[in-house]
């Protein structure tokens, strides 16, 4: 019993020790969708978890009254487009009698030219009328798609000129009330604390039958398990491999911890 405990005791002894950070989750820098005046910031959220309040505000009232006079315009266009689909239905039946009559006239043998002409052009006449309203209706139907496509497109760009971040971190507010926000611009840092990570890095030995070791946090051994190894080597550390551990975040963020894998 006691060679076969000196055989696994250097296991233990030797295990490789690693410290790692205790981090969000995710760390998300929010830039800007839209350009505009910032004209409200709530430095308070800043170190907090944001509620539903509005972070960071860029001017939307120009894009607000667009959008009150597009949606009127709409309204206004779809009845026109009803009134003209009246007044289809009116030329369409007037259109049939005056082929119809034409159709009588020209059949008859009795009939004069004169008839027949006069015939023909009111049936011309009235399919003319009948295609000359079918035409507005399809461009009336045309204004209405581009109207319905731009109210979507308003009330996207009044969406992301107000930064929400409920549920979010507040880590750091980038900008100031007063400047200016161009597209791609930083607004604000935030973090997901839902779950915690901690990044260690591996060399090839201890890579060996990973599966089955055990991790070991401030020399306990714990239930969590390593959630991804990369397999190309870091870029700043050239001989290790990054892997990373998420768990619950039952340890205080930015606290060093001391990692074992036994």
């Amino acid at each position: 019993m006691k060679i076969i405990l000196l055989i696994f005791l250097p296991l233990f002894i030797f295990a490789k020790v690693h410290y790692a950070k205790v981090e969000p989750l995710e760390r998300a820098t929010i830039k800007a969708s839209t350009a505009g005046i910032i004209i409200k910031v709530d430095l308070s959220a800043e170190g907090k978890v944001a509620g539903e309040g509005v972070i960071v505000q860029i001017d939307d009232a120009m894009d607000i009254i667009n959008l009150d006079t597009s949606r009127s315009s709409l309204k206004l266009l779809r009845e026109t487009l009803r009134i003209n689909g009246e007044i289809i239905g009116g030329l369409q039946k007037s259109y049939e009698i005056k082929k119809s009559y034409f159709d009588r006239v020209n059949s008859l043998q009795t009939s004069t030219k004169t008839q027949k002409d006069n015939a023909y052009g009111a049936l011309i006449g009235a399919k003319n009328q009948l295609l000359s309203t079918s035409e507005k209706v399809v461009n009336l139907q045309k204004q209405i798609l581009d109207l319905e496509y731009k109210i979507k497109m308003l009330n996207d760009t009044i969406a992301k000129k107000s930064l929400k971040l409920q549920g979010r971190y507040i880590y750091k507010i980038m900008v100031r009330a007063g400047e200016f926000a161009s597209p791609g611009m930083p607004l604000a840092m935030a973090d997901d604390l839902s779950k915690a990570k901690l990044t260690i890095y591996l060399d090839q030995d201890e890579l060996k039958d990973i599966k089955n070791k055990k991790v070991y946090i401030d020399g306990e051994e714990s239930e969590v398990e390593i959630t991804r190894i990369w397999r190309v080597a870091d870029e700043k550390f050239i001989s290790a491999y990054r892997a990373e551990i998420i768990l619950e975040p039952r340890y205080p963020f930015s606290s060093l911890i001391k990692i074992e894998l036994k």
